[in-house]
């Protein structure tokens, strides 16, 4: 990969983009030179060429924060990269998980991911401090009776052609099923891996 990255026209400095490799979300941007791609390569941990301090500067190496790299690809042009990602704590050092957590709409899936993450921690939670709790507490039958109601009432707002009702009733089964996938220590990333297993064949 070193050798294909057009360095000469990125001025030595080569615009690198983060982006979660569970969420999607766009972490942060930084800058590699041919050291810190290279310790990025042999760590597996993002290092860039941090601009104001003048040397290499591994993400995390004083909050802990760290950026382990799952993948990397050049663009086209080769001269700019990404790196997914999959993040130890908040990305930013004002402690959001994001450098760029200030837009007003946040895309679905990312909500998505973080609702996941949300049901994950009520998991060992007092039951009468939320709902999510309160189906842990009652146990994996419970939770699975739910999602088995929940599937029926989304099949029969579909057959009847209830368009709000149909969805109101697929967020009640989504709900559902993540947390019954969540009781079972499995998470939507699992599924998502069978679903491109299947894909590929």
């Amino acid at each position: 990969m070193q050798n294909r990255i057009n360095w000469q026209k990125v001025d030595n400095l080569l615009p690198v983009i983060v982006q979660n490799v569970n969420t999607c979300e766009v972490l942060m941007l930084g800058y590699m030179n041919k050291d810190a791609l290279a310790k990025t390569i042999i760590e597996n941990k993002v290092t860039f060429f941090s601009r104001t301090k003048q040397r290499l500067w591994t993400k995390g190496e004083t909050s802990g924060n760290t950026l382990r790299v799952v993948d990397m690809s050049l663009d086209c042009d080769q001269d700019s990269l990404l790196i997914l990602v999959d993040p130890v704590g908040p990305t930013c050092h004002t402690g959001t998980e994001s450098c760029f957590s200030e837009l007003m709409e946040e895309p679905n899936w990312i909500f998505f991911s973080k609702l996941e993450r949300l049901l994950r921690s009520r998991k060992n939670a007092d039951p009468a401090s939320s709902y999510t709790a309160s189906l842990y507490a009652e146990g994996t039958k419970r939770i699975a009776q739910k999602v088995g109601e929940e599937g029926v009432e989304t099949a029969l707002a579909a057959t009847v052609k209830d368009r709000n009702e149909t969805i109101c009733e697929a967020a009640d089964l989504a709900y559902h099923l993540s947390v019954l996938l969540q009781d079972a220590d499995l998470s939507w990333s699992d599924v998502i891996s069978k679903l491109k297993e299947r894909h590929s064949t």
